[in-house]
């Protein structure tokens, strides 16, 4: 046997009070004259014998208390025979999953963090108080013990992943052979096996997998809409998706949409562990003010992913540019409130407009120069879309060859064209083609088509959105940089189609110009992803500097009280801004700038931490393999087989047992004071 703090050892002296007290409490006795002496004299005899007996007793049980209790005080314990860590080494590492899947519930009361705070805590019994403790969660620096409790008080949970600190520890290539402890959930989606190759050879690990109760956890996988154009006052189809990342049966929970304060829709889903449900509800917009929605699930005990933030923001009017020798979509888009048309000749096209389209139409532009074909690719480079209607005149060939080298179209096979163009009959569009969803009814009917007489092929392959009935494209769809060029095959003059008389002109050249749209801001972005890029408003030029160069304090993240300053770039009308570490709270940021607001962002929590699928001890001792210096460790209930194998590693304590002796010692003492002198006035009873 060992004693932690044998100083404690001068304590001892204590033991004489007790025979002090032992020594003074000893009487004379008093002599009594009574005729039977003989009687009296045995009567005394027995009674002082006794009280000499009992007194000795009790002068043994405070002795025996006095000296267990310094005893407790010294912490004596039995030496281990072997320990985990090296001799060299006296510093103990600890890590414990904060992050916030570790709300589940544990196999005991309290949550598995609570459970992990309190193994966390018992193992700083490892270490005596002399500042070779360290709580990886918390830094790199050694703490005493007093020092690490109350860090382990203070963590809280969070929305980032720990295990990045041993990605850290690796990269510092230290020699360290301390001893590390990982307590932890083990979520497959959060924890990577690869980190076990980062470990330190030399270093000595424990990994302490916490086991939960299973329990189902819904959560909104994804939120989208049936269109990107978003009107106001014009129902919206929103698709919710929610997924069960438990290992129960969601059973009929309540899910609930929110616009604002408001609450536009709810419904209950039943989902089985692992899979997931999709719903539509129908939203409505009242304003143009960018909408801030929430989808409500209710389910415990795992509630950190119960709410969902997402955005909703009123599309902007469509700007539409036409390029040609006359307007002939003026009445198409001029009319309708969810274009801005304008209109240009070739020889004198408005660049500004341009710059700012969303859709440009150029149509049988018989010389094209190299500003406008510049123009044009600038156009598809920054998301926008251009319609591309040829001419039939042989002299304007050269300058479609060179736009469609310039916008990536290859090169076009154009067609002899002598005398009157045959007319050739378009074919009915497939209700399957995405670019028509919505556009015909349930029941497709026979209709009489346009007649187009086409004036060009191209080489490289695009999507067919129309064809001609002997199956030569009509109109086609090509990707280009960041949007895309649609390339009529015939001209919209009359000798050549009735196209734009027909009633499929007006959807077809809607669907273009809708489709030409694109909303920048995501209705939700992830905690955990790195950067965010947003689209500055075209109208406010102070938002934009020369050269790319920005405020390095220009943008904030604002929620409530909490100011983010995230480290941007501003390219353009782009601006980048990568988040910081710190912000790790779901909800709406505002992002602003010199004080005024921009737009407001929705955060979430990183879906993967929503998977409460873990790793078992057994899988982990299947990844550890064969290194020796990685021990898989079963928590069990109240950490009994953590506190066991401390035991092993430290020694097997003794200060509860010598405790315990200390109470019997003292509870002794007071049966011997209360019981023993009367069962002495018993026996002179009996005996008169």
């Amino acid at each position: 046997m060992k004693l932690t703090y044998p100083w404690f050892l001068l304590a001892l002296l204590a033991i004489a009070i007790p025979i002090a007290i032992h020594l003074l409490q000893l009487r004379r006795p008093h002599r009594l004259l009574f005729t039977n002496t003989a009687f009296i004299r045995e009567v005394d005899l027995v009674t002082v014998r006794h009280r000499k007996v009992q007194h000795l007793f009790i002068l043994l049980a405070r002795v025996l208390a006095v000296a267990t209790m310094v005893l407790v005080f010294c912490k004596p314990f039995i030496p281990a025979a072997q320990s985990v860590k090296e001799a060299n080494s006296s510093v103990l590492d600890v890590l414990v999953d904060n992050t916030f899947s570790m709300q589940l519930q544990g196999a005991a009361q309290g949550s598995l963090f609570q459970g992990a705070i309190s193994q966390a805590g018992r193992l700083g019994n490892l270490e005596s108080a002399s500042g070779r403790l360290k709580l990886m969660n918390s830094g790199n620096g050694l703490v005493t013990q007093a020092a690490y409790k109350n860090k382990l008080d203070e963590l809280k949970l969070t929305s980032r992943n720990p295990y990045y600190k041993i990605d850290e520890a690796a990269e510092a290539q230290t020699e360290s052979k301390n001893s590390l402890f990982i307590l932890s959930d083990f979520q497959k989606d959060s924890f990577n096996p690869k980190l076990l190759a980062k470990i330190n050879p030399a270093q000595n690990v424990v990994l302490v997998p916490l086991v939960g109760k299973k329990v189902g956890n819904l959560y909104v996988d994804s939120v989208w809409l049936d269109d990107a154009f978003v009107r106001v006052r014009t129902n919206i189809g929103l698709h919710v998706r929610v997924r069960n990342g438990g290992l129960a049966v969601a059973n009929d929970s309540p899910v609930k949409v929110f616009l604002g304060n408001r609450q536009v829709a709810a419904f209950r889903v039943t989902v089985e562990p692992g899979q997931a449900a999709a719903s539509v509800v129908q939203v409505q917009l009242n304003d143009n003010a960018l909408a801030l929605g929430r989808v409500v699930t209710e389910d415990t005990p795992v509630t950190f992913d119960n709410t969902f933030y997402f955005t909703l923001q009123p599309a902007a009017a469509i700007r539409v540019l036409e390029i040609g020798p006359e307007p002939v979509a003026q009445q198409l888009y001029g009319n309708e409130p969810l274009f801005t048309y304008s209109y240009s000749k070739p020889q004198s096209v408005n660049y500004a407009a341009m710059r700012q389209a969303n859709l440009v139409i150029l149509r049988e532009v018989e010389a094209i120069d190299a500003g406008l074909r510049e123009g044009l690719r600038e156009v598809v480079k920054r998301g926008g879309n251009v319609v591309v209607v040829p001419s039939a005149s042989p002299a304007a060939h050269n300058s479609y060859q060179q736009l469609f080298k310039d916008l990536g179209l290859g090169t076009a096979q154009w067609e002899n064209v002598t005398g009157t163009p045959e007319l050739r009959d378009v074919a009915m569009p497939s209700a399957r083609e995405p670019f028509f969803r919505d556009v015909f009814g349930a029941q497709q009917r026979a209709v009489t088509m346009p007649r187009v007489a086409p004036v060009l092929r191209w080489t490289r392959t695009g999507t067919d959105i129309l064809r001609l009935r002997d199956g030569e494209s009509y109109l086609a769809d090509f990707p280009t940089g960041a949007g895309r060029v649609y390339v009529f095959s015939a001209p919209f003059s009359k000798e050549y189609s009735d196209f734009t008389a027909h009633a499929l002109f007006v959807p077809v050249m809607y669907r273009m110009a809708m489709l030409s749209y694109r909303n920048e801001q995501f209705p939700a972005y992830s905690l955990t992803q790195p950067t965010v890029t947003l689209q500055l408003p075209t109208t406010n030029n102070e938002l934009a500097r020369p050269n790319g160069a920005a405020d390095e304090a220009g943008f904030r993240l604002v929620k409530d009280s909490l100011t983010f300053i995230p480290a941007q770039r501003v390219l353009g009308q782009e601006v980048r801004l990568e988040l910081p570490e710190g912000m790790d709270s779901p909800g709406f940021y505002q992002v602003q700038r010199q004080g005024k607001p921009i737009t407001t962002l929705a955060f979430n929590m990183d879906k993967r931490e929503s998977e409460l699928a873990a790793y078992s001890a057994d899988d982990l001792r299947k990844m550890v393999g064969n290194r020796p210096n990685i021990r898989v460790l079963e928590a069990g209930e109240s950490g009994a087989d953590l506190a066991k194998f401390q035991a092993q590693q430290t020694g097997q304590p003794l200060w509860r047992y010598f405790l315990a002796l200390a109470l019997m010692c003292l509870l002794a003492e007071a049966l011997l004071i209360r019981y023993g002198t009367r069962r002495a006035v018993v026996r002179v009873k009996v005996a008169a």
